[in-house]
């Protein structure tokens, strides 16, 4: 083959790489699932919502597309753990008032999924706590977006320390209330040792199966939050049911505000949230 026969068939050979890796980039620039936009007066978050949470996943579309959370405020920041809000409360609320209470009058069946992880930018449920809530049903509106923080080694074991008292927490509330029965009979016979002893002794059993299996971080989560950060600790506890893939410097921008006691900033930040994507 002359000269100009191999620079052409280089340049062909060139030409289809150049194709083959263009066109994969393209494809994985678009986040599979629906879109939304969380909009604030310190810029705007793009947001996949994940396919594997579809009841949370239908709920927040359902309720983007009405305007529900149009001029509902970001009502608790904490800098370092989380941004919240979708309290319907807050849209008329005076200053200094608490809120956290409003709901649309429902919650959702929880959707806790194990590869969903709480790292920086996690669009996740609130709820209440497991001893009111040991199914741990989501808020049918209020959500928290993740700020975290790097978790290097040396916090490793602080927050795996974290992760076991929840673990404790919640299947102390089951067992709980697997023996309601035989406290409310306590109760009403006013046997106080009675009921002291069965409280004792399942706050034991629930104890002595935390440390036969104590929560452990994952080698991908280690990684995972030593690099891009978050929240482990809540890994398991809440749903996560979506990301932020474009705006993670507005959730830094939200948690750097100054706040009341409660945790609301002191200055209102309002959201309205928009359809981008259904599918």
């Amino acid at each position: 083959m002359n000269r100009f026969g191999i620079v052409i068939l280089l340049l062909a050979v060139t030409a289809i790489f150049s194709c083959s890796n263009t066109q994969p980039k393209t494809a994985a620039s678009e986040p599979d699932g629906p879109m939304v936009l969380i909009k604030t007066k310190y810029g705007n978050m793009k947001v996949v919502l994940y396919n594997e949470t579809p009841q949370h996943r239908d709920n927040f579309l359902k309720l983007a597309r009405e305007g529900y959370y149009d001029s509902l405020l970001f009502h608790r920041v904490i800098k370092g753990f989380m941004v919240q809000g979708g309290d319907p409360q807050s849209k008329n609320a005076l200053p200094g008032q608490q809120l956290g209470n409003g709901d649309p009058g429902y919650t959702i069946p929880a959707e806790i999924t194990p590869k969903l992880l709480h790292k920086k930018g996690a669009l996740a449920a609130a709820r209440t706590g497991d001893q009111a809530n040991p199914e741990r049903r989501s808020s049918g509106s209020q959500f928290y977006i993740v700020q975290g923080e790097i978790i290097d080694s040396s916090k490793i074991t602080m927050m795996e320390g974290k992760m076991a008292q929840r673990a404790f927490d919640s299947l102390f509330a089951r067992m709980m209330k697997a023996k309601s029965d035989s406290l409310e009979a306590f109760q009403k016979a006013n046997n106080r040792e009675g009921f002291e002893n069965l409280v004792a002794r399942v706050r034991m059993e629930a104890a002595d199966k935390i440390t036969q299996d104590p929560p452990r971080l994952s080698e991908e989560q280690k990684k995972l939050y030593s690099t891009i950060g978050g929240t482990p600790h809540l890994d398991g506890n809440y749903t996560v049911f979506g990301q932020v893939v474009e705006g993670l410097n507005v959730i830094d921008s939200i948690a750097a505000q100054p706040t009341a006691p409660g945790d609301r900033p002191l200055q209102d930040i309002r959201m309205a949230v928009e359809v981008l994507k259904e599918k």
